[in-house]
């Protein structure tokens, strides 16, 4: 099984697919964090690769098209338009030539929604194991959706209240290990088993 993890340069979900005996290649404009894990990373722009893989798991950059920041849509200039750009990117990679593709970002504001489908989950970090909240959606195209791997009970949003730094944008962007690998096994051992299927 072959998988590419756009706009990852954490890697973490890289690291989980590879962890799972997975092909698995990470691809974003800027360097990967993590070299010395030695897994692939393709510095690239995503939508040069868009085929050619069993998985497609996507992280399109969620500036514009979070509700989180709808408030700045007009009042920063060039904003709307950068959201359109955005926005037909994500649909790009929605509609790749893959097989199997999820796409993950914040909820999106009523803007964004007029271009893009409607999410097919809604879940938070601490159905697995993390401790803290935050509204992830997630679009599919043959997979299933997640189920809670380990409920955490200390639970509070932590990462949306670190001080303005040149960091903070990674850091809030960066995918938790515990969904990584809820994403890992749980859609890997989907795609396997329905390749054993008869027909």
């Amino acid at each position: 099984m072959k998988a590419i993890i756009w706009c990852e340069k954490s890697q973490r979900v890289a690291k989980a697919l590879r962890d799972m005996g997975v092909d698995a290649y990470s691809c974003d404009i800027l360097p990967c964090e993590h070299p010395e894990w030695g897994i692939p990373h393709i510095q690239d722009d995503a939508l040069n690769h868009l085929t050619g893989y069993d998985l497609g798991i996507g992280h399109p950059d969620c500036t514009t098209l979070a509700n989180s920041g709808v408030q700045w849509l007009f009042k920063i200039p060039g904003r709307y338009d950068q959201m359109l750009k955005d926005a037909e990117f994500f649909n790009k990679l929605d509609n790749a030539d893959i097989p199997h593709i999820a796409l993950e970002n914040p909820i999106q504001h009523k803007y964004a929604r007029e271009l893009i489908r409607k999410y097919d989950q809604l879940l938070q970090p601490w159905w697995f194991g993390e401790g803290e909240t935050k509204a992830t959606c997630l679009w599919f195209k043959d997979l299933p959706p997640l189920m809670a791997t380990l409920i955490h009970t200390g639970r509070e949003g932590r990462i949306w209240r670190e001080p303005p730094s040149p960091e903070r944008k990674v850091n809030r962007s960066r995918t938790y290990k515990g969904l990584a690998d809820a994403m890992a096994h749980q859609w890997v051992n989907y795609i396997r088993a329905k390749d054993i299927r008869p027909l």
